[in-house]
């Protein structure tokens, strides 16, 4: 076998390998789960540009236009090309090589060697004729047609691994009980919703923390692994409060994180049409939300918002239910009433069940703000802090990052961030309070809101609305949802002359650097995932 051949099986068996690592990235965004992963792959993904020219490299490959030596070299080419993207490619969550990454991403690749060295020792070296192909190029082939269906085998490879992970998994759940079990007194505060979770999670945190040793659950680490990362790297013994986020994406997810950390209270932020891809209706997001309330036992408390008819109409007979509300003021046991937005921030009072009314100030805007705040106040007063303490940790709240954060550029320009995630309630608040600012014009970037199942359409026309009504300009990103979006905002009468539409961010930011002026004020409503762009 020639040194040529050699280099080239190296490069192209290289490449092979490099390209398991696009599958195992959104694979993880699919929580490794392979039913999640299938349905990414159903929604247009199963031929991207790389695998189409990979596509058209097996039929190359088998071409009497070239003699074979060029026809492999063009491959091994074509294979380094092809590895610049993947390298370069910017990605708003990364791939993070976890040890079960690093598990999947070896098993992938071995049984992806296995049939490309045989074949390299069997018909690549002799040179033989297998059908249409010379004996190299058949071996190209066969790598490039596993290019082509790499995420088959990324898939084989999860399956293979499940009883290890299955074991690894249940000894760090034993030892994340353990640890829980270890402190005494230790009080669990859980929190999910539909949104506003992790905002409340950092409000409660800064509250708390005035009074307690307090930890919280980092970042978006809302799963079973996230949590049990969280207890085995990050509790310490006198910790005495763990802020529990619970995410969910299917039924059963908010009960397997319960049974782990035994909550003794929670808090129930929403109940809203999101992630119905894969609930499939909102009644099980619903009951999937309320499967804390149900693991909180009689002696806790939850706290829940009456202002979404979901979760205001569901009855709790387990436990302490407390209720509260900012937009349906006829509803809740607390309620925060007598708001005023200003420069500084917001000024409001809570009601107590008594009738008693408490003044509070904070940086914070936007009635989901406000409602997220009214959650952790009313926890911090079932555990016992004093009303200044509360009202001092409530003034030192900053605001989270990409959630309706206000910030000016020395330019003068004022930029709402609320890109996090974007959902039906929360970009109706963050354009309500686009349509406060004055002073300039009012501009919304936005690609819509996703994973909101057979009402996408229904619910992002509403948005263009909602745009209509508060801003004056509207960038619309990306084309998942430019339709839907179009039609609200041209069904509300909005002056096409200021409707611009964008392939991605990079363009809508390039588009508001040549528009921008002093006074203005841009609201990024929502970022796409990877997934998605």
């Amino acid at each position: 076998m020639s040194i040529f051949l050699i280099a080239v099986y190296v490069i192209c068996g290289a490449y092979m390998l490099l390209n398991f690592k696009s599958d195992i990235h959104m694979l993880q965004q699919n929580s490794y789960r392979i039913s999640r992963y299938w349905r990414w792959l159903e929604n247009g993904n199963f031929l991207p540009a790389r695998r189409l020219v990979n596509l058209a490299m097996i039929f190359l490959l088998m071409s009497t236009l070239l003699t074979p030596g060029l026809r492999v070299l063009a491959a091994a080419l074509v294979c380094v090309l092809q590895c610049w993207p993947i390298f370069t490619a910017h990605h708003k969550k990364p791939l993070v090589f976890t040890p079960r990454v690093r598990r999947i991403y070896s098993v992938a690749g071995v049984i992806a060697l296995i049939p490309y060295v045989a074949l390299i020792f069997t018909v690549g070296r002799t040179g033989q004729q297998v059908g249409f192909y010379d004996g190299p190029s058949f071996v190209i082939s066969v790598l490039m047609l596993i290019t082509v269906v790499s995420y088959l085998w990324v898939i084989a490879a999860v399956w293979l691994l499940r009883p290890v992970e299955a074991r690894i998994n249940r000894r760090y759940w034993l030892d994340a009980r353990r640890i829980l079990k270890s402190i005494p007194g230790l009080k669990v505060v859980a929190i999910t919703g539909s949104y506003g979770k992790t905002s409340t999670k950092h409000y409660l945190h800064t509250i708390l923390s005035e009074q307690f040793e307090t930890l919280m659950t980092p970042g978006s680490y809302n799963t079973p692994m996230g949590v049990i990362r969280t207890v085995r790297e990050m509790m310490k013994p006198y910790t005495e409060v763990f802020i529990c986020e619970m995410g969910a994406k299917q039924k059963g997810d908010i009960k397997e994180i319960c049974d782990l950390v035994d909550p003794g209270c929670g808090i129930i932020t929403a109940v809203g049409p999101m992630h119905l891809e894969t609930f499939g209706s909102i009644e099980t997001v619903r009951d999937t939300k309320f499967e804390l309330a149900d693991a909180i036992p009689s002696s806790g408390f939850v706290v829940v918002n009456d202002d979404f008819p979901m979760s205001a109409g569901r009855k709790v007979d387990n436990t302490t239910c407390i209720r509260y509300a900012v937009g349906a003021p006829a509803a809740g046991d607390y309620r925060a009433e007598d708001i005023v937005y200003g420069p500084e921030g917001t000024r409001f009072n809570i009601v107590t069940p008594e009738g008693e009314r408490i003044p509070f100030e904070s940086s914070l805007v936007g009635e989901c703000n406000i409602s997220n705040l009214l959650a952790a106040i009313i926890v911090a007063m079932r555990l016992g802090m004093p009303t200044d303490r509360i009202q001092l940790g409530v003034r030192r709240i900053s605001q989270v990052e990409h959630r309706l954060s206000v910030k000016r550029t020395p330019g003068g320009v004022t930029i709402i961030d609320d890109a996090f995630n974007s959902n039906p309630v929360g970009s109706k608040m963050a354009l309500e309070v686009l349509g406060t600012f004055r002073s300039g014009r009012r501009i919304c970037v936005t690609p819509g809101m996703i994973e909101l199942g057979d009402r996408s359409a229904e619910l992002n026309e509403e948005l263009g609305r909602h745009i209509a009504a508060n801003a004056d300009v509207a960038i619309i990103v990306n084309e998942v949802n430019r339709e839907s979006l179009v039609k609200g905002l041209k069904d509300a009468g909005f002056n096409e002359a200021n409707l611009h539409k964008v392939a991605d961010f990079a363009e809508a930011q390039g588009l508001l650097n040549g528009m921008l002026r002093s006074g203005d004020t841009v609201l990024y409503e929502n970022d796409l995932p990877d997934s998605i762009r």
